[in-house]
């Protein structure tokens, strides 16, 4: 006999709709909290990637040639320090009862979220620019980026930091999003630790080379799905035709196939251009240009965050739409 309660009628909505509520209450609390000042539950995870390294990586293994199996023993490492975490929440959230798991699954996801965290980024750089003190600005320009900082004019600042702002908005904020519609609070751990693995071990040194293939890898694998959605996202700020066209034709120009196209179809929207030669551990490093327009100015620092801040919210809306649908065509 179906529940008629005045409970159960107040709690449908929310049952329905749970999946819109999560996503919004977790970009409520990245934007009033922030990330977590002590205690960031990455910190945690890198210090244990760390030791695990060291472990594994050893020095007589370090060299320009491949080694498979060194890239074995990356791959090893990558799983062990990855999958337990997420089979442990899959676990945990099966058992729990469904109001509690809401409630998880919402704090899980405000702490993957970096929306937040990407504008105090963007404003450490911008403000020192603003003000004149390249020094401060260089500083805080390297939080952000690998290339070498200190001989940067404010014009590279400023790019470098626009590359990254959405680069990183599809990292640290759209592939959470679009990860947890999909499967989840596990699937959004796998790809957030596979991305901070990436980060640490996807570099093509002696050191890296081989024991951070399966890492480089197994993070453009996770990030394709994501990564052209939050291309699709920054592409419907206008002009949208544009910005599909130019991440396809250079987003795959770029070292990054993913980064390659998320940063083409932001420039374009922003109409600005990226790209260039930056110095990456010694090297000079030439890439594509990628969107269309005028060079990147200081004042497009903002700007970019405004582009991952509507995509976020894009989503959002898109996939209320598509409950709302749902929900009236079944009421």
């Amino acid at each position: 006999m179906p529940d008629n309660s005045l409970l159960s009628n107040i709690l449908l909505p929310f049952t329905f709709f749970s999946l819109t509520f999560i996503l919004i209450f977790a970009l409520v609390l990245d934007y009033f909290l922030g990330e977590p000042k002590k205690y960031h539950q990455l910190v945690g995870f890198g210090s244990l990637a760390n030791k695990l390294e060291r472990i594994l990586n050893k020095p007589y293994q370090q060299n320009e040639r491949f080694s498979v199996s060194n890239a074995m023993l990356g791959a090893i490492a990558w799983c062990l320090l990855i999958l337990p975490i997420c089979y442990l929440f899959y676990y945990l959230l099966a058992i729990l009862p469904l109001s509690l798991q809401y409630i998880i699954e919402a704090l899980f996801l405000y702490l993957a979220i970096g929306l937040n965290s990407l504008n105090a980024h963007a404003v450490q750089v911008f403000t020192p620019l603003a003000q004149g003190d390249l020094a401060t600005a260089r500083h805080y320009t390297g939080y952000l980026v690998s290339r070498e900082t200190a001989n940067l004019t404010p014009n590279e600042m400023s790019r470098a930091t626009v590359e990254s702002i959405l680069e990183n908005g599809h990292d640290a904020v759209i592939a959470s999003l679009v990860y947890f519609i999909i499967g989840g609070i596990p699937l959004v751990i796998l790809h957030r630790l596979a991305n901070t693995l990436d980060a640490m071990w996807g570099y093509r040194t002696s050191r890296f080379k081989s024991f951070g293939f399966f890492a480089a890898r197994a993070d453009d694998i996770l990030g394709f799905i994501s990564g052209k959605i939050c291309t699709l996202l920054y592409a419907l700020q206008q002009p949208f035709v544009l910005a599909l066209k130019n991440a396809y034709q250079q987003g795959n120009q770029y070292k990054s196939h993913n980064g390659g196209w998320v940063m083409a179809a932001g420039a374009t929207v922003m109409k600005r251009t990226l790209g260039g030669c930056a110095l990456y551990h010694g090297k000079t490093v030439c890439l594509p240009t990628l969107g269309t327009g005028c060079p990147i100015s200081m004042d497009d620092i903002p700007h970019s965050v405004t582009i991952v801040q509507r995509a976020a919210i894009l989503l959002v809306l898109l996939v209320f739409i598509y409950q709302l649908a749902i929900f009236l065509y079944t009421h």
